[in-house]
């Protein structure tokens, strides 16, 4: 499957390909290998050859990221709180909002990202019903870890 990560504030859009392994009504779950270099995001360390089970919604204004190394041991879950994603037989959509949220391996760490950019969008002024569909977004994916319901309920690849 064809995944399109477009992200407005940088003018980029990521394309890769990814193996479908979960296809629902409501949403699918792809994985992905991590082919970039190496990085230290103070928060987690990410390695080539990271496996990545990737949820993606059409009904939620977030999709979350299982973070494994290449040996299966979860790394924590890497979230962004985007628009509903486009989901197309062999091919999916998701235009992030530039808010994000990182949930540690354990679930007792649970880190938000990016407020200052996603508030320099300007949403609450010129897009409200946006701006409290990020904040919800977050709050939801921050009980949803907390209690460790999907996709926080996985500590293993599929």
């Amino acid at each position: 499957m064809l995944v399109h990560l477009i992200k407005p504030l940088k003018k980029s859009t990521v394309s890769y390909v990814a193996l479908p392994m979960v296809i629902e009504s409501d949403h699918v779950v792809v994985r992905a290998t991590w082919t970039r270099p190496a990085i230290n995001l103070g928060y987690m360390h990410v390695e080539p050859g990271d496996i990545l089970d990737e949820y993606f919604y059409r009904d939620h204004w977030f999709n979350a990221f299982a973070w494994f190394t290449h040996d299966g041991t979860l790394r924590g879950w890497y979230c962004n709180v985007t628009r509903p994603s486009i989901i197309r037989t062999h091919s999916l959509t998701s235009v992030d909002l530039e808010l994000d949220l990182f949930v540690s391996a354990n679930r007792q760490v649970l880190t938000r990202l990016d407020i200052d950019e996603f508030e320099a969008r300007g949403y609450q002024q010129t897009d409200p019903r946006t701006y409290h569909a990020g904040y919800a977004a977050l709050s939801e994916l921050e009980a949803r870890a907390r209690i460790g319901s999907a996709p926080f309920d996985r500590t293993v690849l599929l």
